[in-house]
This record gives C-alpha cells, sequence and structure tokens, in this order.
C-alpha cells in the first residue's frame, strides 16, 4: 500500500519486514514515552523494521471509575507529536468520539478507532474525513468479513488510507480468543493487516475492576500472526508493566522486546 511507504520514508528499512506499532498503552509522562520511543526506535533500526510510535492519550474504556485515564488531552498529544518529530517517527493513538478526529489529526498519523467503536459511522466517517490514515479495531463480537463494513464507510467517506487490526474476539465473559482466519479474510478486504498482540490476550470484566491478561502469550500470538500473513504487529510495552497506569497486566516487559523481534524478523523470512 503506498501510503505505508509515504509514512515510512523517513526510515531506513528492509522492504519485506513486517511493520511495527508499538509504544506504552497511554501516555503516562514525557519521561516514560521517551524512553520507550527511544529503545523501540534502536531496535526497529537496527533489524530493518518499520515503526509507528503509540500512546493513547486519553483511555476512555476503563473497568473502574477511579482508574486513571491520562494527563489531559493537549499536553499528552503534544507529547506525541514531540515523540515523532524528535524521531522522525508516523505516530498513531485512538480517539472515541467524531470531535476528537479533527483535533488528534493536527497531532498524529494515523488515528485509531477502538474496537468497541468498529461499527460508529459518524466516528469512521469522521476519521476518514481528516485525510489521515485510519486503523479501525476489529471488534470483539464482529466477524473478520464484516469488517468490510467499516472499510466501506471509510472508503465512501473519500479515504482510501485504510488499516484492519486482528484483536481477539470474546469467549465467554472473561477472556478472548483469536481467530487466525481473521487475517487472510480481513487482507481480502484490500487493506493492510495488524495483529494486536497485547489486547488479543487480555482477561477483561473483572471482579476486581482492573483488567488482567496473559503476557506471557504473546510470542505465541505474534509468531502465529506472522505465519499468517499479518502485514504489521501492534505490541503494547513499558519498561516495568506492573507499575503502568493502564494494561500493565497484558504489556510486553521492554527489556523483552528485541529478543522476541529477532525472532519474528527470522520467522518473517521464512514465510515470505
Amino acid at each position: 500500500m503506498e501510503f505505508l511507504n509515504e509514512i515510512f520514508r523517513h526510515q531506513d528499512y528492509d522492504k519485506n519486514n513486517f511493520f511495527l506499532i508499538a509504544g506504552p498503552c497511554v501516555v503516562e509522562s514525557e519521561e516514560l514515552i521517551m524512553e520507550v520511543a527511544e529503545r523501540v526506535y534502536s531496535i526497529c533500526k537496527k533489524l530493518g523494521i518499520p515503526y509507528v510510535f503509540k500512546a493513547s492519550y486519553r483511555k476512555a474504556n476503563r473497568t473502574s471509575a477511579s482508574s486513571f485515564t491520562g494527563i489531559g488531552d493537549n499536553p499528552a498529544l503534544e507529547l506525541v507529536k514531540k515523540v515523532g518529530e524528535k524521531y522522525k517517527l508516523p505516530t498513531t493513538s485512538d480517539i472515541h468520539a467524531h470531535e476528537e478526529a479533527a483535533v488528534a489529526a493536527q497531532y498524529i498519523d494515523i488515528l485509531q478507532i477502538p474496537a468497541f467503536l468498529c461499527r460508529q459511522t459518524d466516528l469512521l466517517v469522521a476519521a476518514a474525513e481528516t485525510g489521515k490514515i485510519v486503523n479501525v479495531k476489529k471488534g470483539q463480537f464482529v466477524s473478520g468479513d464484516a469488517m468490510k463494513f467499516a472499510v466501506d464507510k471509510i472508503r465512501k467517506a473519500g479515504n482510501d488510507k485504510i488499516m484492519l487490526t486482528e484483536r481477539g474476539t470474546t469467549f465467554g465473559y472473561q477472556d478472548l480468543v483469536v481467530d487466525y482466519r481473521s487475517i487472510p479474510i480481513m487482507k481480502g478486504h484490500n487493506v493492510p493487516v495488524i495483529m494486536d498482540c497485547t489486547h488479543s490476550l487480555q482477561q477483561p470484566n473483572q471482579t476486581t475492576g482492573i483488567t488482567g491478561g496473559n503476557p506471557q502469550l504473546i510470542g505465541t500470538i505474534a509468531k502465529a500472526a506472522i505465519a499468517t500473513g499479518a502485514d504489521g504487529l501492534f505490541i503494547e510495552t513499558h519498561p516495568n508493566p506492573s507499575c503502568a497506569k493502564s494494561d500493565g497486566a497484558n504489556m510486553l516487559h521492554l527489556d523483552k522486546l528485541e529478543e522476541l523481534l529477532v525472532q519474528l524478523v527470522k520467522l518473517r523470512k521464512a514465510v515470505i
């Protein structure tokens, strides 16, 4: 897809590699996002992986009303933009309402539509109308084939820069499973397809009010995604997940990222 070549134009990377969307779940502080961005940027540069920095400027969907939601929209967006400018990286963050699209588009390169909102027509259209790349996460309740309707809404709004992300399917009340058939099915919509290797391992709706997870399986999810043809991987990472203010239970420890990516690059070369 030509729009991917455009956003990675400042990076020297292997054209046959998958691309990586990675960063902490949410903007906690400038120190945190700069630490993560610098580490991931250095690893990806060494391995020839095109890299998109990700951090949510606000967490609008939290289990508990007392959960951390952010440091403030504008300060957080400014920091995400600062990361992009410092390392010459494309950036992404999620938006939750149609009026946020035009605002966020002033700071970031890719507008991410959360899974719960993948059918929200006004949100999809508003994101499309910014002219930015729109990455729609497949709802936990939606089939890969049915995501063609989200793609169609964005295209009819005049934007063909679309990506889809698989992030698991609801299995009971407190677990998710990944149906890897969704990757080739969604690629059939003629868009790049990404595997969210961290949120697909969430254990939602815990009675503690804090979402659980299985981060020990991130490598398994990622390897299977590469083997089944994913164009990109989405991995949230943190230098100390146990102290993270959001989604710490399913983030990859930053110190484990390079070893995993080395394995994935080898696997990618074997399957293409």
